[in-house]
């Protein structure tokens, strides 16, 4: 199959443009080692001929594989990410099946636009291949009553040019049977020598833009108006927070009842065919390994899909960029990007969706200290964890009137516990990677949008391939982890968890545990809920004989304090788990975002060995 390849700049519109023309049949991969995207699909040419015999237009389909390349300023790189996709562009134009290169502009910045224009048609006429311009966003344009010449824009650059808006469809079909037609004979529509090529990138793009463009300030007047209140120093920090809060709440709030859904409907179906199977071993594998573990990894597919859909929301507005400029001077003190804030700030509901939002930000070795550090945010996995210890060693007790609870001040200096240790780790590893060839910086450039509705369809898509592709690379990994945790947990006993070798497991390594004053009980908790951190819950119920210790944990609570769990042991195992990574989700999704299992595994093994130590030595100042 014949291929054509799309370019163009961040925030041009160019990703709307492709699902257009792939009508949404598309597949999502990423350069080997990288986080950068590379999307393809399927676009159909249609030439008409006419029969000379009888006289009949007779249509002949052909398919081309449209390849989506990341948006970039310029063909010289800032980032290793950048040069290998950059790298990867330049092989394809020297592949015989690549027949044209459509490179969209935006109409709205069209001298920015040009100069990398330029760069790719330099580049396409060495190697002999076909270029097509879009002037995407003429929706804009029209509302200030500016015309393209296209037809004069085109003989300037000796290049077919097609003027679009693929948010409100102008131009679309012209452009499709256009490009059908340039795809089938890309020979006849080689690049033509114009006297606008011989001058130097950035002085045709001015020479042009003078003459076509619009005036710059018609355009950003309204962009302006909007920035001058939400870049306020007062008034914008503000809105930031409230727009935040408005994020925070929706990861919480809007995912709670999918999520509900979505366990009684694995809860629903682990009935049903735990009925058909009847008692013995294929029937508890199924319900508890199967069931059981991946329904602990699933029920997270609704947080990430609305995540996806509130960043989609303020990413497509324009106003993601806007939050990236207002926080980057507090966090670039310890190293990280200002686009590290919705990352951290999503982190606090789950590491893995809050993981996957850090692919925004520019800076390769940015993106890698903040996808370390997120999984030091306190996620809501450690909810129940936080509220069975606080209420076996806080007592119930609130101050002025009842405005302040000493648990819930506790609750408060967990979770600014995870925050500052997630800095000043940060802060570290950011020294530990100066100089690495693997993780070069980059500046923070950061390019403002225009303010602009939300395309619904596409965003659509987005929010439900981000569910499909975060099963596809974390499901594989977390069946087997379950599988290998329900078989040491059931066997040799038949499911007696405390005669079973995850048991004798836990016996063996209590030496680990006994600086902590933790028992062998505990260190089996540890142990599975490295699962998911909240099983610790139902484990120690399990351990004290307990039913249903998720629903009770009031009675656990007692039960554990009645069992003697000291003061120092309890603030230690809190402190075990405010840093300790213990979610084989958060670090499979780690091992598929960084590329690398060393970087994932490393990162277990290192927060586990602080969060150890941290543990230690608070059991040690506080017995």
């Amino acid at each position: 199959m014949q291929k054509i390849l799309l370019v163009g700049k961040p925030n041009s519109g160019k990703s709307l443009l492709f699902n257009q023309l792939t009508g949404l049949r598309q597949k999502v991969a990423n350069f080997p080692g990288v986080t950068v995207e590379l999307k393809s699909g399927v676009f159909k040419a249609y030439r008409h001929t006419a029969n000379p015999q009888s006289g009949q237009v007779l249509d002949a389909k052909q398919q081309f594989e449209l390849i989506d390349y990341p948006g970039t300023y310029s063909l010289k790189s800032w980032s290793k990410d950048e040069a290998i996709a950059i790298e990867q562009l330049l092989a394809a134009m020297s592949d015989e099946k690549t027949s044209v290169i459509l490179c969209n502009l935006d109409a709205t910045r069209m001298e920015r636009s040009l100069v990398f224009a330029l760069q790719v048609q330099q580049i396409s006429k060495q190697h002999n291949k076909t270029v097509v311009f879009t002037l995407n966003m003429v929706d804009e344009l029209l509302r200030f009553n500016h015309n393209l010449d296209t037809i004069k824009l085109s003989e300037k650059l000796g290049s077919p040019v097609y003027a679009v808006s693929a948010k409100t469809l102008i131009g679309i079909s012209d452009l499709q049977k256009g490009l059908s037609k340039i795809a089938i004979s890309p020979q006849e529509y080689r690049v033509k020598p114009t006297d606008i090529n011989q001058q130097s990138f950035a002085t045709a793009a001015k020479i042009l833009a003078k003459e076509f463009a619009i005036p710059a300030d018609v355009v950003l007047k309204r962009q302006n108006t909007i920035d001058r209140f939400l870049l306020n120093s007062v008034f914008g920090g503000i809105a930031f927070l409230l727009i935040m809060f408005f994020l925070f709440q929706s990861i919480f709030t809007w995912a709670a009842p999918l999520m509900d859904a979505t366990e009684d409907a694995i809860g629903f179906l682990a009935g049903v065919v735990s009925g058909l199977l009847g008692e013995g071993l294929v029937n508890d594998f199924m319900t508890d390994a199967v069931f059981g573990g991946l329904g602990s990894f699933l029920v997270f597919v609704p947080q990430i899909m609305i995540l996806t859909l509130i960043i989609g929301l303020l990413e497509d507005s324009g106003y993601l960029a806007r939050a990236a400029l207002i926080c980057h001077k507090p966090l670039s003190f310890f190293g990280l990007s200002g686009r590290s804030f919705i990352p951290y700030l999503s982190g606090h509901a789950c590491a893995i969706p809050a993981i996957l939002a850090a692919r925004t930000i520019e800076s390769p070795r940015k993106r890698f200290v903040t996808m370390l550090t997120v999984p030091l945010m306190s996620c809501s996995a450690r909810l129940p964890v936080y509220a069975l210890l606080i209420a076996v060693l806080v007592p119930d007790v609130s101050y002025l009137g009842g405005w302040v609870n000493l648990q819930g001040a506790m609750f408060f200096v967990l979770y600014l516990s995870g925050i500052l240790t997630a800095l000043i780790v940060s802060s570290v590893l950011n020294k530990m990677t100066e100089g690495s060839e693997e993780l070069q910086d980059m500046p923070f450039i950061l390019e403002l949008p225009s303010y602009r509705l939300p395309h619904w369809q596409p965003l659509f898509y987005r929010v439900v391939n981000s569910g499909i592709q975060f099963v596809k690379r974390a499901g594989p990994i977390i069946f087997v982890v379950s599988l290998i945790i329900w078989t040491l947990g059931y066997f040799p006993n038949n499911g007696d968890l405390q005669n079973s070798y995850l048991s004798a497991i836990g016996q063996w390594i209590e030496p680990v545990f006994t600086p902590l004053g933790l028992d062998w009980r505990y260190g089996v908790a540890i142990l599975v809920s490295f699962l998911a951190r909240e099983l610790l819950v139902g484990v120690l119920g399990t351990m004290f004989s307990m039913q249903n210790a998720d629903d009770n944990i009031a009675g656990l609570a007692a039960n554990l304090e009645a069992d003697g769990l000291s003061l120092a042991s309890g603030v230690a195992l809190l402190g075990f788990y405010v840093i300790a990574l213990q979610c084989v989700a958060t670090v499979a999704t780690l091992k598929s975002e960084l590329g690398k299992s060393r970087y994932a595994w490393g990162a277990f093994l290192a927060y586990g060995v602080l969060a150890y130590l941290v543990s230690m030595l608070l059991y040690m100042v506080l017995s």
